[in-house]
């Protein structure tokens, strides 16, 4: 498993960054600058994505493959406990570790945070994910794929035009014959097609469990994380920030985010 890391390496505060569906470690640049202050930040590639190898077989684009990589990586890193910063497909992975029935792996976690994902994920807002991951069109010039970078990512709220171009630049690789692809595996949406008609992911077994501190962060026009999902989260005792305006997901490279996550880490 590729990573990228920010901060000293010798610092027991440590936090893990685990992206979305199709994204990237690099999603979490802005944020890994900021708290490589207080943290040691390892943010990830999960198989199939970025700098991370593809895998041989789809079959394995599945939860239990990256849970099983991302227990191998923090126990190489020699790390006993981390905070966890999770978005969408990695905040529900920072879900199933934090509520593990082992107590073990349940204390890895001192502190989660989720982005834009809880224990309610309703099948109506999966079907066009996994209608479109695996389905990106190649691109002969650096401006096709920003255009289309701001279209499947527009949800994410108002962004500059360098950080539009730094998630692009990031979402690529080159191809032998010129241009560029999205730098993940198509097989990926194989995996999710392959389950036939999506049907409502529950988590709340999991959730119950959890016992660390949680902050959520969602995007008020989210489908993905419902009103009443987050409200019943806030009355188990997370802390929820929503941001007007916005869909799936907060992106975590404006000033308000990023400050709201790092206080909170280090509070």
């Amino acid at each position: 498993m590729a990573y990228t890391e920010w901060g000293e390496a010798d610092n027991p505060r440590a936090a893990i960054c685990v992206h979305g569906m199709t994204r990237n470690s690099h999603d979490f640049d802005r944020l890994a600058e900021a708290l490589a202050e207080s943290h040691r930040v390892i943010s990830v590639d999960l198989a199939g994505r970025g700098a991370s190898d593809w895998l041989r077989e789809w079959q394995g684009y599945q939860p239990a493959t990256y849970l099983s990589d991302l227990c191998t990586l923090v126990a190489s890193l020699e790390l006993v406990e981390v905070d966890w910063i999770g978005t969408s497909l990695g905040g529900s992975l920072g879900m199933l570790m934090a509520g593990d029935e082992d107590a073990v792996t349940r204390g890895m976690i001192r502190r989660l945070v989720l982005n834009d994902i809880g224990p309610l994920i309703p099948a109506s807002s999966m079907e066009p994910i996994a209608d479109r991951v695996g389905r990106a069109p190649d691109f002969a010039e650096l401006e096709e794929a920003e255009a289309y970078q701001r279209q499947v990512c527009a949800e994410w709220g108002e962004l500059s035009d360098e950080t539009w171009m730094h998630l692009t630049l990031h979402s690529l690789r080159p191809m032998d014959g010129g241009g560029f692809a999205y730098h993940h595996d198509p097989a990926i949406g194989d995996s999710l097609r392959a389950k036939g008609p999506m049907r409502d992911v529950e988590l709340w077994p999991w959730w119950r469990r959890i016992d660390c501190p949680v902050l959520v962060l969602r995007g008020a026009e989210s489908n993905l994380l419902r009103a009443e999902t987050a409200a019943e989260m806030k009355k188990d005792g997370a802390e929820v920030i929503e941001y007007p305006g916005i869909g799936h997901t907060p992106s975590i490279m404006v000033e308000d985010q990023v400050q709201a996550v790092t206080a909170w880490l280090n509070s």
